[in-house]
């Protein structure tokens, strides 16, 4: 008999085994909040041992940043070439081996130096779970699927600041990387039992014992075994591949586009959550206050995320997208009226960080279903690595916009516009479609 096994994944109810996949993803995605936060929480008593400036606090603060563009770009295409498993754990191990250091740092140099090895780590990380993630999911549920893996980053930075503020009043603030270092080397074996090679990767690539690897995840899946792979789409000679397909004349376009869209969203949402706080003080909020409305954002987001996620099982994903992206600008609008009542500022406070943080869970759950397996890692590797980009420049741009003389919430109103032009630009998206191979099996 005939049976398509990519097909069935996509179309048969979620079972055990695919929920764990996604579940790996998520823990993996708190890696990465609780890492991008650390520094954050450790930059008083670090500039205050080794008496920093504001400008070499800014480097700190912005080498982890700098470090996970480069592993998205860079790294994480790997996983095209080598597994998405594989190159999970090598990141796994370069992070963790990063933050360990970073508590031995002796100097602002080394730490900056250790803060972008952990980056690269991070990068490569999150690009691949995400791919996992979308990978594994049913097609009705995979928008959710990846919104709540992208939750993770949210959950790890909400527990890891938490504990991070406890290990600071005992230990001090070595103690808070040597956590993230021990906790990071921790996942390396829930990794190996339990988060499985993506199965359109060993289609895709073909693999030393490719078939019966193939064949050890169906069974895991409950599908029949497959007696053979199915054929492989001939390419012609000196067709692109890796980074250069993705601008080819074929995907040039869908490929800018998710670029921009990375670029704006990421750009508008670290503004959202870098400024926030000392903006809310500046506008006469006190130094509390500020705390909760950041505190507030990031509640806001988890719940985000999951509601993207679950409107995207009834309605298109870009639909849903472009919807959560005007609903940000109008919030954010009204959110420049908001600075003479406190509950008001705090309620949209919440509601910017629902919808913001539904805006980059939402294309993190688009980025994977516009490329094909060959290419996947690498495409999404490159949206975030671009959107990390827009994340390093855009408190920057707001700094320069204040020093000019802007009044602290109008900010809001400037950013606004940013997520009005991403809804114009995801208008213009047409989500590639990949032509489904038959899959020959056992009688």
């Amino acid at each position: 008999m005939t049976i398509d096994l990519k097909q069935r994944v996509d179309n048969d109810p979620m079972g055990r085994f695919q929920c764990l996949a996604i579940g790996i993803c998520i823990v993996l995605n708190m890696i990465d909040g609780f890492d991008v936060l650390v520094m954050a929480f450790t930059a008083a008593p670090v500039s205050a041992e080794w008496s920093l400036g504001g400008a070499q606090v800014g480097l700190l603060l912005s080498a982890g940043l700098f470090g996970m563009a480069a592993g998205s770009l860079f790294i994480a295409p790997w996983a095209d070439r080598f597994g998405r498993r594989p190159l999970i754990l090598f990141c796994l191990a370069l992070s963790g081996v990063g933050m360990l250091l970073s508590a031995l740092s002796q100097s602002p140099l080394q730490l900056a130096l250790l803060r972008g090895l952990t980056g690269l780590g991070i990068g490569g990380i999150l690009a691949s779970s995400n791919v996992i993630a979308s990978e594994y999911a049913s097609k009705r549920w995979r928008g959710l699927a990846v919104s709540l893996q992208s939750t993770g980053y949210a959950l790890g930075a909400t527990l890891g600041g938490l504990l991070a503020v406890w290990l600071l009043s005992h230990w001090g603030w070595r103690s808070v990387f040597l956590f993230g270092g021990i906790v990071t080397l921790l996942v390396i074996p829930l990794v190996l039992l339990w988060l499985p090679e993506s199965l359109d990767f060993l289609l895709a690539r073909r693999p030393a014992n490719a078939l019966a690897r193939v064949n050890h995840l169906a069974v895991r899946l409950g599908q029949p075994l497959l007696a053979q792979l199915p054929p492989l789409q001939v390419k012609e000679a000196g067709a692109a591949t890796g980074f250069r397909r993705l601008l080819t004349p074929a995907m040039r376009r869908t490929t800018l586009l998710i670029w921009l869209l990375f670029f704006l969203v990421m750009f508008g949402f670290y503004f959202i959550m870098s400024w926030t706080p000392k903006l809310l003080v500046a506008a006469g909020l006190s130094a509390q206050q500020g705390i909760t409305g950041g505190v507030l954002l990031s509640v806001g987001g988890i719940l985000g995320a999951a509601l993207i996620g679950g409107l995207s099982s009834r309605w298109p994903l870009t639909r849903v997208l472009s919807l959560f992206m005007l609903i940000t600008a109008a919030l954010l609008v009204l959110f420049v009226g908001s600075g003479s009542s406190i509950l008001a500022a705090l309620g949209l406070g919440l509601l910017i960080g629902l919808f913001s943080n539904g805006c980059v869970a939402g294309l993190y759950a688009l980025s994977p279903v516009v490329y094909d397996a060959s290419v996947r890692a690498t495409g999404v590797g490159w949206g975030i690595g671009i959107g990390r980009i827009g994340a390093i420049l855009s408190p920057t741009v707001a700094g320069v916009l204040l020093d000019d003389g802007w009044q602290p919430l109008h900010l809001y109103g400037v950013f606004a516009a940013v997520f009005v032009i991403a809804a114009g630009c995801l208008l213009l998206l047409k989500p590639a479609q990949t032509p489904v191979q038959p899959m020959m099996a056992g009688a």
